[in-house]
């Protein structure tokens, strides 16, 4: 491997102007192709095998294609929901919103107690997530057109949801990284080459990749924001790695010759393997079984593979035309962070040292920290976080709040139960299962059942008395499926299924629930094996796991501590407790599984190479700690800093997902890289690198410790 990457860099020195040649077309025409030929970004968020997919697939085939969705029409007029005024208004809005695709006719309208407010629902017949954005955004403006003289329309649901201007937030996160990588250079040159490598990154995996990948598999449309922001950061850091370790070696007085080669040979090896479990984390997320994390998980690949090239070949070309001049357009009192990789006076090595003076204590705290952080997560609640949690400006979240004023809080997100009738007295009994309902405790109201022409299938709508997030809602939910419908439905030769949105996301969270324990064990299993095969050392390679799960944990207790709003949640916009969406817990541990084993291939990589000149491992931690403190910090800071973009975007979910991910990032920088890995490596001292000789004769060469480099400069 060392002696491909020498020849990589050999090449990238050599043909410096053809490669940077190579990557400008590779980036126009990536970026021109996906935008002509751009798919369209969807999702199915049903759960496979489930009963909220039996229901909607149920009521497809017997109601004329309805989806068992539909957007909510909700409007309030002082004067009275069905005045003269409001009626002409109201109707004309619905004239034009029937002229939309996959919209149906409307269910009867109700009023309110007190006569101000009406509701309606409009039936899709797709589901709502495949309705394009621009027929939304017709709905939108039909309502605003028709408001006025004193009427309110407001509409809910998916197609509106989607329609809604959102904030991106991968320009605010470039924004951050550019300022924190300009004060860790302190140069313009030097801090604009890893903003670079990130931009061409970010063009052609969301300007191009993932486009055209969307033709191909279903792509979600919140997949940009979460692969852009990884690709900025993961690009900035594999940059930042590889240009630290150029300066320090132009700083040792080598040529730009042989500093492009070490650069390469070393970090560029140390990228790559770090690069290689992010993918294999995020590509974990196939073991999920869900058919839009298929999108999800290449699209994170796409963007990291990207710039990781981008970082090996791309990069070294720009330093071998640069030289000394990287450090040029210097700002005053900026710098210092990386002006040096350090020596064994400075901070980082006085720190190492005195933890692993004292190894026990600091392992024993630092386990106890992550623990306690970790604690929340138990008390985790898994669901959807529904419109009630969009900002107070949106549409979405003004009909959810009318809606809850008029008619409760479970209007909006009612529970469709589909059923198959055997005979022609299948009717009467849905209708005494109907009157059932009605006296049901937390069911708010039920509508007259709905029978399909053929008269074979049925439709139950049931609004609950509690939120779609509701932990009541959720109860109703079990207690309809495992006692009510087996009870009054069971003899009958009736067969009945519940769907709807929020059943719909009951069904996710129980199927997310089955299957992590697959998916941690794929993930950690897979990223075991590579650093097996990097570090041929078993210890190292569990250490490294071991610490990477506490510090995944830590970051779930956060994020639950946030999801339960109070002050800590208003901070970010979550004014009231709210629940954790079911795919997060898995995103987030593929996302920071692998990140993780970034900063842990940096730093042992290090030691690794510090401990190869002689045979010292407690002199090789802190000389390699005290050689790459000044890059981990940086490089997490800049992870930070793109991460808590996350918070501009309007999603909760993602708000959530920024703060986990951001916490994970400094935790790990910080707790486990400065404390944990210098203990624990000192009470390992030289079983960190004891492997069975059965398996150092079994296991591939993957070495990540710098080798044949004296050769490669010689050839220089």
């Amino acid at each position: 491997m060392t002696r491909l990457l020498a020849r990589l860099a050999d090449l990238a020195y050599r043909r410096r102007g053809r490669m940077v040649l190579a990557w400008i077309a590779a980036t126009v025409v990536i970026i021109g192709v996906g935008s002509s030929l751009a798919g369209e970004y969807n999702a199915d968020y049903n759960t496979p095998g489930s009963d909220s997919k039996a229901a909607s697939e149920l009521t497809e085939q017997r109601f004329s294609g309805y989806s068992g969705q539909e957007i909510y029409v909700v409007w309030k007029d002082p004067a009275g929901a069905t005045s003269a005024g409001a009626k002409k208004r109201v109707d004309a809005f619905l004239t034009e919103a029937k002229q939309v695709d996959h919209v149906a006719e409307q269910t009867p309208i109700r009023v309110s107690r007190d006569g101000t407010i009406g509701s309606t629902t409009l039936p899709l017949t797709v589901e709502g997530w495949d309705v394009p954005k621009e027929d939304g955004e017709k709905l939108i403006a039909a309502a605003e057109e028709n408001s006025g003289d004193g009427l309110e329309i407001k509409l809910g649901g998916d197609p509106i949801y989607n329609a809604q201007e959102e904030t991106s937030p991968e320009g605010i996160g470039f924004l951050g990284a550019a300022i924190v990588l300009l004060i860790a250079f302190g140069s313009v040159v030097a801090a604009g080459l890893p903003l670079v490598i990130a931009l061409v990154g970010l063009g052609i995996s969301s300007g191009g990749l993932i486009l055209l990948l969307a033709n191909i598999v279903a792509v979600p449309d919140w997949t940009t924001a979460v692969s852009g922001l990884i690709g900025i950061g993961v690009g900035i850091d594999y940059a930042l790695l590889v240009l630290t370790r150029f300066r320090a070696a132009m700083n040792e007085g080598k040529d730009r010759h042989a500093a492009v080669v070490e650069a390469v040979t070393t970090a560029g090896r140390s990228v790559i393997i770090a690069g290689g479990t992010v993918v294999i984390a995020v590509l974990g997320l196939f073991l999920t079984g869900l058919p839009y994390m298929y999108g999800v998980a290449i699209s994170a690949s796409l963007a990291v593979l990207v710039v990781l090239l981008a970082a090996v070949t791309l990069l070294p070309a720009l330093l071998s035309y640069l030289g000394p001049r990287v450090d040029r357009l210097r700002l005053p009192f900026l710098g210092r962070t990386l002006k040096a990789e350090g020596d064994g006076n400075s901070p980082a090595a006085r720190w190492s040292h005195a933890v692993q003076r004292r190894p026990w204590t600091a392992a024993i705290a630092a386990t106890a920290v992550l623990l306690a952080l970790t604690a929340p997560a138990l008390g985790m609640r898994l669901g959807f976080p529904d419109a009630g949690n969009d900002p107070p400006d949106t549409m979405t979240r003004q009909a959810y709040d009318l809606n809850t004023e008029g008619f409760g809080p479970g209007t909006n997100g009612p529970l469709v139960i589909a059923a198959e009738l055997p005979d022609s007295t299948g009717k009467a009994k849905i209708a005494s299962f109907a009157e059932r309902l009605r006296g049901e405790p937390g069911v708010a109201f039920v509508p007259d059942p709905q029978i399909n022409e053929k008269a074979d299938a049925a439709i139950i709508t049931v609004i609950p008395r509690g939120s779609p997030q509701d932990q009541e809602t959720e109860d109703l939910v079990n207690r309809l499926r495992e006692d009510i419908l087996p009870e009054t439905l069971g003899a009958s030769g009736i067969t009945a299924k519940i769907g709807g949105v929020t059943a719909s996301l009951e069904d996710q969270s129980e199927y997310i629930k089955d299957r992590m324990p697959l998916f941690i064990a794929g993930v950690v299993g897979l990223s075991f094996l590579l650093l097996l095969f990097a570090f041929r050392a078993p210890l190292i390679s569990l250490k490294a796991g071991v610490m990477n799960l506490l510090s995944v944990g830590a970051a779930y207790g956060v994020m639950t501590l946030v999801a339960k709003g109070g002050t800590v949640g208003e901070l970010i916009g979550v004014d009231h407790e709210v629940p954790v969406a079911p795919f997060m817990p898995v995103m987030m541990f593929a996302i920071l599984f692998g990140l993780s084993m970034d900063y842990e291939v940096f730093l042992i990589s290090r030691i690794r190479e510090e401990y190869l000149k002689h045979g010292d491992t407690g002199r090789a931690v802190a000389d390699g700690l005290a050689k790459t403190a000044r890059v981990i910090t940086a490089a997490a800071a800049i992870m930070v800093v793109v991460f808590l973009a996350f918070l501009a975007a309007p999603d909760v979910f993602l708000k959530l997902f920024g703060v986990g991910l951001a916490s994970a990032i400094f935790l790990d920088a910080t707790l486990v890289r400065m404390v944990l890995v210098p203990a624990v490596m000192q009470l390992l001292g030289s079983r960190n690198w004891w492997i069975p000789s059965w398996l150092e004769r079994t296991l591939p060469r993957l070495d990540v410790e710098r080798v044949a480099l004296g050769a490669a400069e010689g050839r220089a």
